[in-house]
């Protein structure tokens, strides 16, 4: 999809800060492709219901990643109890694969 079309779909899956995170390579952000999707399943909904860019990959100091809901993604959350977020990501060179698990209080 990059190849094909470049900043285009760069921008309008991941945020400015995933973009510079991932510095071109495109595994991590098929990585992060990959936890979007699978956040948005989390959220018993789906892409389009919530936006990419509504669904961000960050990485703390120890370069774990971690999920930041905004818009709808951060409504939906709220509206069923979902407040705590585990993020796994693994990928290499033509491979990427996500896994994310939403919990409650």
């Amino acid at each position: 999809m990059i190849e094909r079309h470049g900043a285009r779909f760069l921008n309008r899956v991941f945020t400015g800060l995933e973009q510079r995170d991932c510095a071109g390579r495109a595994s991590s952000l098929a990585a992060r492709f990959a936890a979007k999707e699978a956040a948005a399943k989390a959220l018993g909904c789906g892409i389009g219901d919530v936006s990419w860019l509504e669904i961000e990959i960050r990485s703390d100091a120890r370069r774990a990643p971690y999920l930041v809901l905004a818009g709808e993604g951060e409504r939906l959350a709220k509206e069923q109890g979902l407040t705590t977020w585990s993020v796994s990501l693994s990928h290499a060179e033509n491979m990427a694969i996500a896994f994310v698990a939403a919990m409650g209080e």
